[in-house]
């Protein structure tokens, strides 16, 4: 793709009149249009009980996204590990990689990816505190000793007990540390593991915790040199104007989460243009254009290669927000991927 490296971010998205089955179906394709268009890699994200979307389990979407692609890397953007037992994780990714060889990354979140109450229930009622999420950094790291060729021995009653993610591995997915604060890019350079800066949630701190990772990288068997990706929100159509246009759905469903408001699906476009104006929004919804890249494909794409820049990250993973008309098929979603096709053909 011309000397960007581009790839996707998916959330799975639940607009007015869809159901999971649709929006799946709609995943599914745009999977398939970013494999053919020549994106890097598809991650899908962890997210739970929000009408709005409909990734709530990394493993299951990645094996079926998989299994109707080629060539393309598929992965999570990330595992809400706090929310698993680590072997667990390790055995479900194991077994993605034993099928999808050289296919599967495994991106790692500290995030509870929920509301406070779902949060714990997913923690079979276990504690939710900052102490807990603390164990983040040891949980990495048993992850990554289970899912080894060698497997790793456990002390059990003070005898060794061997373990492994899964029988006579061959190969590994690729463990990505993910975060939107200092603590996972200390935890990345430490381990020497590939780093994943969230700009498209948080906006603010990127150039801080990308520099905090560079300078504390320690050169490790996952990678040899700091290895950085990018996420930003994106929309690109055959016009600025259009594109704008798009975007006001899922820009209200931002608004409406930093609200605490989360009942809905996300809007069509002409509901999102019923939405009476106010200063309020006018001025929430301007404040998130430094996380967002939205016009046609030259605009776009010089906005890209400025981020891409200004960071100087190997690669930018698009989260393709682009809204649907009242008579979309439900089990497409035709503008987001028409952004990453137009995006594409323009980068060639």
């Amino acid at each position: 793709m011309g000397d960007l490296r581009l790839s996707v971010l998916d959330l799975v998205p639940v607009r007015t009149g869809q159901t999971t089955a649709g929006a799946v179906a709609a995943s599914i394709e745009l999977a398939r249009a970013a494999d053919a268009a020549g994106f890097t890699r598809y991650w899908v994200a962890e997210h739970h009980n929000m009408p709005a979307v409909a990734a709530t389990n990394p493993p299951v979407l990645i094996g079926m996204l998989a299994a109707a692609t080629q060539r393309i890397r598929l992965g999570s953007g990330g595992v809400m590990l706090p929310n698993h037992a680590p072997l667990v994780v390790a055995e479900q990714f194991a077994l993605l990689e034993a099928a999808y060889p050289g296919r599967i990354d495994l991106g790692l979140g500290r995030a509870p990816g929920s509301d406070p109450v779902t949060t714990h229930l997913l923690r079979h009622g276990g504690p939710t505190d900052e102490k807990d999420v603390m164990k983040f950094d040891q949980h990495v790291q048993d992850l990554m000793a289970m899912m080894s060729a060698g497997g790793v021995e456990v002390n059990v009653g003070g005898r060794g007990y061997e373990l492994h993610a899964t029988p006579y591995a061959t190969s590994e997915p690729r463990v990505w540390l993910l975060g939107s604060s200092d603590h996972s890019a200390r935890l990345a350079a430490q381990l020497g593991l590939p780093y994943v800066f969230a700009h498209h949630f948080a906006g603010r701190g990127t150039a801080e915790a990308l520099a905090l990772y560079r300078g504390g990288f320690t050169p490790s068997e996952h990678a040899e040199r700091p290895t950085t990706l990018l996420t930003v929100n994106a929309i690109v159509a055959d016009t600025d104007a259009e594109a704008e246009r798009l975007a006001l759905p899922y820009r209200l469903m931002m608004m409406e989460l930093r609200t605490g408001d989360t009942r809905r699906p996300i809007r069509t476009v002409e509901e999102a243009e019923a939405v009476p104006a106010s200063p309020e929004r006018d001025e929430f919804l301007a404040g998130l254009s430094n996380t967002w890249v939205v016009g046609s494909p030259d605009t776009v794409g010089d906005q890209l290669r400025a981020l891409a820049g200004e960071f100087d990250v190997d690669e930018v993973m698009l989260h393709p927000v682009a809204g649907s008309y009242a008579d979309d098929d439900p089990a497409r979603s035709p503008a987001r991927q028409r952004t990453l096709e137009l995006l594409a053909d323009f980068l060639g």
